[in-house]
């Protein structure tokens, strides 16, 4: 049974839609740095703490991350990663305080991962997110005052794209690399790529 799990792949991809899936049915942690980070956001570090990162709008370095991650792991039973490592100076923290069971990359052109990114819709009443391609409201009331976010923009997008290119991409490389990373098409409905994971995985063994 695998129960230490990395998921990677670029924004739009899916990795968070399926990482709280696969933590529900298979009882993980599911670990992604902000929710780390907002947990913890009071924990002294010698790099300061979150807290004073956050408040300053500033970006919250290496260090204080892979401390706050390694907690969070340090409480888990079983996890998944999610959104972390993002650079190879976070892979090697991460493979000095833990070993991985499997790192599934999920594969999703560019173009679908637009069209995800741009056809987000938000409600500003509930926070929930839809999307106009794929998961409307049947309540033409929520339709009416559904929003797309400025990070959901197709320039917007794009740069997300372009900066996970830059920094994330040699991750994917490192483990593909070392012979770790398991490929996984994201181009399907969540439950097609859900049941894809577990059966690449072995998570259903």
């Amino acid at each position: 049974m695998s129960n230490r799990l990395l998921l990677l792949g670029p924004p739009g991809a899916g990795k968070g839609t399926q990482s709280s899936r696969l933590a529900d049915e298979f009882d993980l942690e599911h670990i992604t740095t902000g929710d780390a980070l907002r947990a913890n956001k009071d924990m002294e570090t010698e790099y300061g703490t979150p807290r004073e990162y956050m408040d300053a709008g500033e970006l919250v370095p290496d260090g204080l991350v892979n401390e706050i991650v390694e907690t969070a792991i340090d409480e888990a039973d079983g996890f998944i990663l999610d959104g972390y490592p993002r650079n190879l100076s976070q892979v090697e923290y991460l493979d000095s305080i833990t070993e991985l069971d499997a790192v599934v990359f999920l594969d999703v052109g560019e173009d679908e991962l637009l069209r995800r990114l741009t056809g987000r819709r938000v409600d500003p009443e509930t926070g929930d997110v839809y999307h106009t391609e794929f998961n409307m409201p049947d309540d033409d009331e929520i339709v009416e005052r559904l929003e797309q976010r400025d990070d959901d923009t197709e320039e917007v997008a794009a740069e997300r794209l372009e900066v996970y290119r830059e920094n994330t991409e040699p991750v994917v490389e490192h483990y593909r690399e070392t012979g770790d990373l398991i490929e996984v098409d994201g181009e399907a409905d969540p439950d097609g790529v859900f049941d894809r994971i577990v059966d690449a995985v072995g998570l259903d063994d």
